[in-house]
């Protein structure tokens, strides 16, 4: 490992692609991996026992939908024997109290549960799933009652985002430590649904200065994190904590990836656990070293005085915005495309919102009615 490239701190774990939800925003990459093709118990065993050897810290169990794996049991419980903190990142809706006790006993230290929104008919609207959000807020009180930690993830948008000041609210009343408030980032599936998605620039100016006087309100009692969509933003987030540096993600079929959406960006081979350890990948696998530290950089970029903050901000931003990965991220203001990214999200967020793209397997149609999904027996 070269002397500028400290050892990964978490592993971003998505055992599966499989999700009962079908959200228009849905994260994984447009190409999911079928069950027949995902990684084995045997095989994530080992992957935990080289991310403790490397000197990790985290471990974060994802998807997908993670529970829908039989053998999540024995990867938490070998993920606590390595001294791994397990994190649970899940939609909720397909865990019960008996599993998630097990969980506990077996070392989980803390589960993420995603919201759509906080009222029950337009969170299961946009989840696809329904019943979903009462489902969801069952199991928040049990993760409570269970002792473990909780973080409410909420995911913002045009059609949400007025009710920033009840999840904040909802998180508080459910016990949890923390609140993630993200802005959909629009890559992958959320850019098909982006018009249908991105706020208006008084919603979000509104939105930031209400988190800015709840951070101070809420000191100690909630933790606060918030995302803001680049396409409003002055300078780029630091992305992953810069490429290649902190983290790296595993999908279902074992590749080893810089970041979860890497694979919307044409051209980069991913290599695979399958053929490799962890450590020879973060060491050399050329789709790290592609974006690592500042050497790759364009101009203005290699000279900023943030270059080694943002780290050249996100590249699948890049990529899906100007068609070269390589460039100037476009959420920053000395991009020359910035303005322009401005102006479209300015545009789209002006007219009403369109019908969406939902998220399902073998479809791409647009729905013109709320679809949702049949709980799982």
């Amino acid at each position: 490992m070269t002397e500028s490239v400290e050892a990964p701190l978490a592993l971003l774990a998505e055992l599966t692609h499989r999700c009962p939800l079908q959200c228009p925003y849905c994260s994984n990459p447009l190409e999911l991996e079928r069950a027949s093709n995902e990684i084995d118990t045997a095989t994530w065993l080992r992957v935990l026992d080289e991310a403790a050897a490397m000197g990790m810290h985290q471990v974060h169990f994802s998807g997908g939908e993670p529970t829908v794996r039989k053998d999540l049991e024995e990867l938490v419980r070998h993920a606590d024997e390595n001294g791994l903190y397990s994190n649970l990142i899940t939609s909720g809706v397909l865990l019960d109290r008996t599993r998630l006790e097990a969980l506990a006993e077996l070392g989980l230290e803390h589960v993420q549960i995603s919201f759509q929104d906080t009222v029950a008919p337009n969170a299961d609207r946009i989840g696809g799933y329904k019943g979903g959000h009462e489902k969801k807020i069952a199991l928040a009180h049990m993760v409570r009652e269970t002792g473990l930690a909780l973080t409410v993830n909420a995911v913002v948008h045009r059609q949400n985002i007025e009710h920033v000041p009840d999840f904040l609210d909802m998180a508080v009343d459910l016990g949890a430590e923390r609140i993630e408030i993200a802005q959909v980032q629009y890559y992958g599936w959320a850019l098909k649904n982006r018009a249908a998605f991105i706020p208006t620039y008084d919603q979000l100016k509104r939105t930031t200065e209400f988190v800015t006087e709840a951070r101070e309100r809420l000191k100690g009692v909630l933790v606060i994190d918030y995302v803001v969509p680049d396409y409003y933003a002055r300078r780029p987030k630091t992305c992953m904590g810069g490429w290649g540096r902190r983290f790296l993600n595993i999908n279902p079929a074992g590749k080893v990836l810089p970041c979860h959406a890497a694979e919307s960006i044409p051209g980069l081979t991913f290599d695979s656990v399958h053929d490799h350890s962890l450590a020879w990948i973060w060491e050399n696998s050329s789709a790290f070293n592609k974006y690592r530290g500042t050497a790759w950089m364009p101009e203005p970029c290699k000279s900023c005085d943030r270059a080694e903050l943002d780290w050249g901000g996100c590249r699948c931003q890049a990529y899906a915005l100007t068609g070269n990965a390589g460039t100037v991220d476009p959420a920053c203001e000395l991009s020359p495309l910035h303005e322009e990214t401005f102006g479209l999200a300015m545009k789209e967020a002006a007219g009403p919102p369109p019908a969406f793209i939902y998220r399902r397997i073998g479809a791409d149609q647009e729905q013109d009615a709320p679809v949702f999904a049949e709980p799982a027996e």
